[in-house]
């Protein structure tokens, strides 16, 4: 089973990638792919759902839950899983999915396998395994839930690609009906703030610890050739951009078509964030950096001096 989140009606990228390696685990055990989808007049996802890898999906279409509150949603995932007792729970590792998560593991009794970014059937249990990072990321721990059900993880946003959409794929849509309760909670007002995708953006400038004392200068060259801006954990534990721009193990993957990364050292559980870049450049004071072996190229000079460059070739029009 797959909680699918969606908004500005369309299924959330996250909900995607976790749809696309489900249906991977579902015909390594030889089981079906169950979508859940919460809202209000939301239906006409459920087709989308489908064709991205779906069996069966469970609408529970209903105006307590045309906003998100986590009291609401969990409510009513709560009863849909004790309803129809799935072995496996997948859910986003994003803001809603990590709330709804441990309420739901709680309510269940059951193990929950936090921010995954490695998911796997174990050969003859037919269990889920999960790989987390641990140690800011400096190991991965492999966990498994032997005994409870369902086995619920959280699975880090951009790990894995979005499956092809098959027009073709057939399934079935099944309306359910749910009790919310009595609601405590109740949404006044909803802002969507105006921030860019990092998983999303085609050309990424990272900031690592040796850019810390540039990134006004980091932020004007990623914008001067069409780039966003991403920071390994360091800069973001410091609260210098916020961790929605965190690329890693502890933050989220990106998959660019380029990404330059500027005075990190090339930590592993970093680089787990950008082993689906087509490209990665890496400018680095120190030769012997650990990013120059992940790098398809690399330059080896002061950050200081690299960047008011890149930004002055950038800046008169040398951008290809």
């Amino acid at each position: 089973m797959v909680y699918l989140e969606h908004s500005s009606g369309k299924l959330e990228t996250a909900s995607l990638e976790i749809l696309g390696k489900a249906r991977e685990l579902a015909d390594i055990i030889e089981a079906d792919v169950t979508g859940v989808i919460l809202g209000n007049d939301d239906a006409r996802l459920a087709q989308d759902a489908i064709h991205f890898g779906a069996d069966c999906v469970l609408v529970a279409d209903t105006p307590a839950l045309a906003q998100y509150t986590t009291e609401a949603f969990s409510n009513a995932l709560g009863q849909i899983v004790r309803d129809r007792k799935p072995e496996i729970l997948l859910l986003g590792a994003t803001h809603n999915g990590r709330a709804l998560a441990g309420r739901l593991a709680v309510r269940l009794n059951t193990g929950l396998t936090a921010h995954a970014v490695q998911v796997e059937i174990e050969q003859g249990t037919n269990l889920l395994v999960c790989g987390v990072p641990g140690y800011g990321g400096s190991i991965l721990a492999v966990c498994k839930c032997p005994r409870s059900r369902p086995q619920m993880a959280t699975i880090c946003p951009g790990i894995f690609p979005v499956p092809e959409k098959k027009m073709e794929r057939q399934g079935k849509i099944e309306k359910v009906e749910v009790d919310v309760g009595q609601i405590q909670t109740k949404v006044l007002e909803r802002q969507v703030r105006s921030a860019v995708d990092v998983t999303k953006a085609d050309i990424v400038v990272i900031a690592g610890r040796g850019a810390e004392d540039n990134l006004d200068a980091v932020r004007k060259f990623a914008d001067s050739i069409g780039g966003v801006v991403g920071v390994t954990r360091p800069l973001a534990d410091k609260g210098l951009i916020p961790r929605d721009y965190q690329v890693g193990s502890t933050g989220y993957a990106v998959t660019p078509r380029v990404a330059i990364v500027l005075g990190a050292s090339g930590a592993a559980h970093f680089v787990s964030g950008i082993r689906r870049a087509k490209i990665v450049i890496s400018v680095n004071k120190d030769p012997d950096a650990s990013i120059n072996s992940h790098a398809d190229y690399f330059v080896v000079d002061d950050i200081g001096k690299v960047l008011p460059a890149l930004l002055s070739i950038s800046l008169s029009g040398g951008r290809s």
